[in-house]
């Protein structure tokens, strides 16, 4: 059976998957492949809640509070600089060492509970003389835990003026259903990007803090974006009674490139900063930003898609008018055609060709089974003859 297909879907199918996908005529189910987004983010969701739980988050000193060293890594061992905090009064268990490299020169970073001014005068002098450099080569920086508690105050009040803010707005320009699908994938994001640091034991500072804020932006500009063409095809298919899965399908399937090329466009300059920045230039302050960019741009683009619809169409799908409009989704050259601008009308009236051509195939296949002696159960009686 042949199907009759527009001039523009016929110019489709010849071409080949990258230069659909570059054209906007993909034809990818997202709908039906919604389960697969959601298991993987579930799953990482439960490590997150496993880790947090476990092991917490690798705090910097600017939440808990303390004392930091910065010394010359050249001449002195992780060991020999317990050695010295031991021998001045500190825990040296308690402390975190870590090595760190900035233009090429490696540091041991030595981290501690908070001293009075005299005892870090003291480490700071016992750990030149380990480390054979003057005591002016020794960095030294304290911070008290009530400013660490300000930090994390202030870092938990903007995350709810913005997600406040965010929700008020979508709300008012599309609809409430947008705003909770795209306040949970933002919140998502965040989740995983903790997740991921406090599995891998980053170390959280203000600058991952600043970076997290700053994923929220993206993440909402990427749903958005889906969001927006949502909006304008439920206007296009208003008149039609075209469930909303395939109205979140055709969207996805119109935006998915320019998506993908806006999630390329950001996440490049900020690889550049993770390698060339902090890999080969050394800049520790890059590295914290951008990793934890990194995170969240990558986590954003999967959420736009593969969370937040999927969420609106299933608190959108739940509205009587929509509940009324359930059916097949449109998979395929269907689903092609409504990207490239079909109507669904044209759509039910394929199906319908489709089926009559169906119908009368049968028909005419089994025209021999639809002769009288064929309807009957058992073989016919002979006639009797007339008596005359």
């Amino acid at each position: 059976m042949t199907e009759v297909l527009t001039p523009e879907t016929q110019v489709s199918l010849h071409r080949t998957a990258r230069a659909r996908l570059y054209h906007g005529e993909t034809r990818v189910d997202f709908m039906g492949r919604k389960w697969w987004g959601i298991g993987i983010s579930a799953a990482l969701i439960v490590a997150t809640i496993v880790s947090l739980l476990a092991q917490g988050l690798n705090l910097g000193l600017d939440f808990n509070g303390g004392v930091q060293w910065e010394v010359p890594a050249a001449n002195i061992t992780d060991a020999q600089a317990r050695e010295v905090l031991s021998a001045n009064g500190l825990n040296a268990d308690e402390a975190k060492i870590v090595t760190v490299s900035a233009s090429g020169v490696e540091r041991l970073r030595i981290q501690a509970a908070e001293q009075p001014a005299d005892v870090r005068q003291k480490v700071s002098a016992a750990l030149a003389t380990a480390a054979k450099v003057d005591i002016e080569d020794i960095s030294s920086n304290s911070v008290t835990a009530s400013w660490g508690e300000e930090i994390t105050d202030k870092a938990v009040r903007a995350l709810v003026i913005f997600v406040i803010l965010v929700a008020l707005f979508i709300a008012w320009r599309f609809e409430w259903a947008m705003a909770l699908s795209a306040i949970a994938a933002m919140l998502h994001d965040v989740l995983i990007s903790v997740g991921i640091y406090s599995i891998l034991q980053l170390e959280v500072t203000p600058a991952t803090v600043i970076a997290f804020l700053t994923i929220l932006g993206f993440s909402l500009y990427d749903t958005i974006v889906v969001f927006d063409k949502v909006d304008e095809n439920t206007a296009r298919f208003a008149g039609s009674r075209l469930p909303y899965d395939d109205v979140i399908n055709v969207s996805m399937n119109q935006v998915v490139m320019r998506s993908l090329n806006t999630s390329l466009a950001a996440v490049l300059p900020v690889l550049s900063l993770l390698v060339v920045g902090a890999g080969l230039l050394g800049a520790i302050s890059l590295r914290e930003f951008a990793l934890a960019l990194f995170v969240g741009l990558v986590t954003g683009s999967y959420s736009s898609i593969f969370i937040a619809s999927p969420l609106l169409a299933a608190v959108k799908g739940q509205t009587p008018k929509y509940k009324a409009m359930r059916g097949p989704r449109a998979v395929g050259v269907d689903l092609e055609r409504l990207v490239m601008g079909g109507s669904p009308a044209a759509r039910r009236e394929a199906q319908r060709l489709r089926s009559a051509r169906a119908g009368d195939a049968a028909a005419v296949g089994g025209a021999s089974a639809n002769a009288p002696e064929a309807l009957l159960t058992h073989a016919p009686r002979p006639r009797k003859k007339k008596r005359r």
